[in-house]
């Protein structure tokens, strides 16, 4: 325990800041007969950031145990799309096996992150997975032989892309038939750590792309729109045509 005497009232704040949950705890003990204004708010907010970096634990905990109970111990790999509803751009998949240990925080359903959490979450998992696969199908392959069969190629050439002999295949959504260890879980992006985290590869990869093809593509409005049918993308589709990478059946409606 520290004699929170010898310090000042800013020391104490460092300290406090910079503390891991097991010093926070002798940290308050410390202070329990603390008067300064300054030092005891932030032993509150620490305590909040504490309650809250536990509370995440908690839930990133249980994708994991799913991850386990629908997958087993082995290799599990969670395979997830982006891009599906897009009217430019690929069709993107991910597959992604994690390790049960360490476990990521900020798991979680990529539409629930904000841009600069799925970066940080994307940067953790390239550190920490086991095997990253990704697949992309071309706007004119969607165009041409639908996006059924497209959806089940991509999952295909991201769990070869994998390249890791695994152990079960758990899949967002209904049945693809793309492996006979499938288990498909509906909305599983937020529900399983492996599939979390493919649905965040998958969406960060995708996105850099589209931020590429929009200095390839200008007017377009890639970078924003990420080649979903926006207002302003709709209005550039009207005003210059389609483009090289979009999906023309997808585009009908806007060229009438």
């Amino acid at each position: 325990m520290i004699n929170p005497r010898v310090y000042s009232a800013k020391d104490l704040q460092t300290m406090i800041k910079e503390a891991d949950d097991a010093t926070l705890r002798e940290l308050e003990e410390s202070l329990k007969h603390e008067t300064r204004a300054s030092v005891l708010s932030a032993l509150a907010a620490a305590k909040r950031r504490m309650a809250r970096r536990n509370e995440e634990r908690v839930r990133v905990g249980a994708l994991y145990d799913e991850m386990v109970r629908l997958g087993g111990d082995g290799v599990v790999l969670g395979v997830d799309e982006v891009g599906r509803g897009s009217v430019a751009g690929p069709l993107t998949v991910a597959a992604v096996a994690l390790p049960l240990e360490p476990k990521i925080l900020g798991l979680n359903d990529s539409k629930k992150l904000t841009p600069k959490r799925r970066e940080e979450v994307a940067a953790n998992i390239a550190e920490v997975a086991t095997a990253i696969g990704i697949a992309h199908i071309p706007p004119k392959d969607i165009d041409d032989y639908g996006m059924a069969a497209m959806l089940r190629r991509a999952m295909e050439e991201a769990i070869r892309d994998a390249g890791v002999a695994y152990d079960a295949v758990l899949i967002d959504g209904n049945p693809v038939h793309v492996s006979d260890k499938e288990v498909c879980v509906v909305k599983g992006d937020g529900k399983v750590a492996s599939i979390a985290a493919a649905s965040i590869v998958a969406k960060v990869t995708r996105d850099h792309l589209m931020i590429d093809y929009d200095a390839v593509y200008p007017g377009y409005h890639f970078a924003e729109s990420k080649g979903y049918a926006s207002a302003a993308h709709i209005e550039a589709i009207q005003r210059l045509g389609l483009s090289e990478i979009h999906r023309a059946t997808f585009c009908e409606n806007f060229l009438i």
